[in-house]
C-alpha cells in the first residue's frame, strides 16, 4: 500500500498499474502476490459498525513484527505497533484522507481496561487493533495492512529517494535533516519516521514527520520520472510487498479498482492529519498517556460516517 500511507503507497501503484501494458501489469501481480502475507481473520467477531456507503477506510499498522515467526491475525502479539494511520477514500474519490493516531492515546481496549491504543496490538495482535480503532471511532475498517518498518527504506530506495518537508532542524542515528525540503535514502527515511525524542513535544512531531514521509513517497510515486519508469515501478511494489501484509480482500485487482478510481488524483489531493487529542496525563499506574479530545473525536466520527471529512475539516483546521 502506497497512496494511503502505507496505503496510500499501494494506491498510487495500482493507479499506475492500470494505465500500463498487459504484460507489465502481469509482472506486478506476480511480484505483489509473491512478495505480500495475507492476514488469515484480522478482524474482530461480533457487532461492528455498518459501512460507510461507497467510502473506503483502511487501517495501516506500522510495526516492527512483520518479520518475525508469528504468523496470520495474531501477528502482533507482543510487538509492537508504532504507527497507526487511518486512510479514509471518500465515495467521490476526490481525494484521500490519511489520519495519524497517536501511538500513547489513552482510550477503551475491549476486554482490556484504559490503556494506550498501541498496547492492543501488543495484547491481542491485528484483530484487537481493529476493534479498537473500530470503537474509538464508531466506523467500519474495511481493509487492514501492515508494513515493517524496514519496508520505508527499501521503498524510498525503490523510488531512487523521496523529499520530505521537516518543520524544524534536528540530528539523529548519525542523519542530520534541515528545516524545509530534504531528499532522503531509505536509511535515512526510515531515521527520519522513527524519531521522537529529540523533539519537545516528542510524538506530535514524529507524526507530522510521518505524514511528511508518506506525501513525499506519493509525489514519487506520481512523479513523470517513476510513471514513466516501469522497471522502478516493479521495484517499487516488490520492495513494498516484501514487507506487508494484508486482509485477504485487499487484492492486486482490488488495489487496481480503487487505483483507477483515483485516477485524477494529483500529490495535493492528499491531507493529512491528526486525530484530536487535549493534552497529557499520567495514568494511576504511572503510565505518561496522551488524552483524546472526545468532544472533537465525536465530530470526526460523525463526519467519517457521513463521508464529510473535508467538511471536518474546514472546521477543525490543523
Amino acid at each position: 500500500m502506497a497512496l494511503l500511507g502505507t496505503a496510500g503507497v499501494l494506491v498510487a501503484v495500482a493507479t499506475v498499474a492500470a494505465v500500463v501494458a498487459g504484460l507489465f501489469v502481469g509482472g506486478l501481480v506476480r511480484s505483489y502476490d509473491a512478495g505480500k502475507d495475507v492476514l488469515d481473520d484480522p478482524f474482530p467477531t461480533g457487532a461492528r459498525p455498518a459501512p460507510t456507503d461507497g467510502a473506503e477506510n483502511i487501517l495501516l499498522i506500522g510495526s516492527d513484527s512483520r518479520q518475525s515467526t508469528t504468523t496470520g491475525a495474531d501477528r502482533g502479539r507482543g510487538g509492537r505497533s508504532d504507527t497507526l494511520m487511518l486512510a479514509h477514500v471518500p465515495a467521490d474519490r476526490k481525494g484521500v484522507y490519511l489520519m495519524s493516531i497517536m501511538r500513547d492515546s489513552w482510550v477503551e481496549v475491549p476486554g482490556h481496561g484504559t490503556a494506550k491504543i498501541n498496547a492492543a496490538y501488543s495484547w491481542g495482535g491485528v484483530p484487537l487493533t481493529v476493534q479498537t480503532v473500530e470503537r474509538l471511532l464508531d466506523v467500519r475498517i474495511d481493509h487492514v495492512a501492515e508494513i515493517d518498518f524496514a519496508g520505508f527504506a527499501d521503498m524510498t530506495d525503490a523510488l531512487g529517494g523521496v523529499t520530505v518537508q521537516s518543520r524544524t532542524a534536528f540530528s539523529t542515528t548519525g542523519h542530520t535533516f534541515a528545516a524545509g525540503a530534504n531528499h532522503l535514502d531509505g536509511a535515512a527515511a526510515l531515521a527520519f519516521v522513527r524519531e521522537r525524542h529529540a523533539f519537545a513535544d516528542a510524538d506530535h512531531t514524529r507524526v507530522r514527520n510521518q505524514q511528511a514521509f508518506m506525501r513525499g513517497i506519493v509525489d514519487g510515486l506520481l512523479s513523470r520520472d517513476t510513471v514513466t519508469n516501469p522497471a522502478r515501478v516493479q521495484d517499487f511494489v516488490r520492495a513494498t510487498s516484501e514487507y506487508l501484509s494484508v486482509d485477504r480482500g485487499l487484492t492486486f485487482g482490488t488495489m487496481v479498482d480503487l487505483g483507477w478510481s483515483l485516477r485524477g488524483m494529483r500529490p495535493s489531493d492528499l491531507r493529512t492529519f491528526t486525530m484530536p487529542t487535549a493534552g497529557g496525563g499520567t495514568s494511576a499506574d504511572g503510565q505518561s498517556y496522551v488524552a483524546v479530545n472526545t468532544i472533537a473525536v465525536q465530530s470526526l466520527s460523525q463526519a467519517l460516517r457521513s463521508d464529510d471529512v473535508a467538511g471536518w475539516l474546514a472546521d477543525e483546521p490543523q
